[in-house]
């Protein structure tokens, strides 16, 4: 019989798709047998994120350790990491799977300092984007593509969730020298029942995170020129958190949509995805996002920025994808304006997304990565 594994994720933010991701991989390996746990920061998230750890907490044998880690390199990491450490040392893991830049140094370094005291830990990196958006051309980027490189001499395996993000990490820090693996992410099984919209439900829904790099300052602009473009008076909703709320609802007010889009704090994503009749993703950057996968496996129409690994989702030809501007946007809003059901049609079949993107191709690839980096 094969033996349970001491499993630690590690990350930052417990916030969008990378807690989800870890959420999912918690869930499947517990059910497998595995003691897992998570260690990550306490001073993101809310009160919706906080349901989500009451939903798990329960199920993880090694606990849920929430403690202060900063976004930016600063100072205050080497605290931060030290008591960090200190917290993984004492659940033992066999895998550290660190999950961002930030979660991805912190489980690779401390794999290795447990490794100086004989503690055979398997060191894994997930990007999902992280330090992969900085432009190669900037001073910044540069940076943290040299701290990139050299935290691959501390690396065991890496985990790509899509071709693009694989294929970035080649051209920006180089051929990497760890073993390497393209593991899409997955949906579970009741993800692919079909989510009826609301009977006053919005033309338009977006949902994210409220910062500039998911481009909700664009779906507002692309609002505005749809209105112009179709002369209907058009609605949205917007949901999710972040630092960037109060400058969008004041950028909507400025353009007169004070009583036609509505904010919301973040949700259930299936109770959102109810709120809008067309889904819309305005992202500037992405690795390969649950949102477009729970999206479409919910059967809504979509119009997504060709971006990251999003065409790997839809097919680099669909009609849904356009350039990350406000005018492409808007020329997708128009053309689904037209003919709703026409579009709705044109979105991939939910059959082709459980066959690529289910949970359960995702957990069973992820631990064979797991026991054949242990065999190393």
């Amino acid at each position: 019989m094969t033996r349970g594994l001491r499993i630690v994720h590690c990350f930052r933010s417990p916030v969008g798709g990378i807690f989800r991701h870890v959420r999912d991989l918690c869930e499947a390996q517990v059910a497998a047998g595995h003691e897992v746990g998570i260690v990550c920061d306490s001073t993101t998230g809310g009160a919706f994120e906080d349901q989500l750890f009451a939903g798990i907490r329960d199920i993880l044998a090694l606990g849920v350790t929430r403690t202060p880690i900063q976004r930016h390199i600063g100072p205050g990491d080497l605290t931060a990491a030290l008591r960090s450490l200190r917290i993984v040392r004492r659940l033992r893991p066999d895998i550290l799977h660190g999950h961002g830049a930030k979660g991805g140094a912190y489980a690779r370094l401390f794999g290795t300092a447990m490794r100086v005291s004989r503690r055979p830990v398997a060191r894994l990196y997930s990007p999902h984007g992280g330090s992969l958006h900085y432009d190669a051309e900037t001073t910044v980027g540069r940076f943290f593509f040299a701290l990139e490189a050299l935290m691959e001499r501390l690396t065991d395996h890496i985990l790509f969730v899509s071709d693009y993000e694989r294929r970035a990490y080649k051209q920006k820090i180089g051929h990497p020298r760890a073993p390497t693996s393209l593991v899409y992410n997955g949906l579970r099984v009741g993800e692919f029942a079909p989510v009826v919209d609301a009977p006053q439900a919005a033309d338009f829904v977006y949902i994210g995170m409220m910062r500039d790099l998911k481009g909700p300052d664009l779906f507002i602009d692309a609002l505005k020129t749809a209105e112009e473009q179709t002369g209907r008076t058009l609605s949205a909703v917007m949901v999710g958190d972040g630092e960037g709320r109060d400058r969008y609802a004041a950028q909507a007010d400025a353009l007169g949509f004070s009583k036609r889009i509505a904010f919301h704090p973040a949700m259930p994503v299936r109770q959102a995805f109810a709120l809008g009749r067309t889904m819309v993703v305005p992202s500037r950057a992405e690795a390969m996002p649950y949102i477009v996968l729970e999206a479409l496996a919910a059967g809504k129409p979509l119009i997504a920025t060709a971006v990251g690994g999003i065409p790997e989702i839809l097919g680099k030809g669909s009609p849904a994808l356009c350039a990350p501007a406000a005018p492409a946007l808007a020329a997708k809003m128009t053309a689904v304006l037209a003919d709703e059901a026409a579009y709705r049609c044109r979105m991939p079949s939910r059959e082709e997304l459980k066959a690529r993107f289910g949970v359960d191709v995702m957990t069973a690839r992820v631990e064979a990565i797991y026991r054949e980096t242990l065999k190393r």
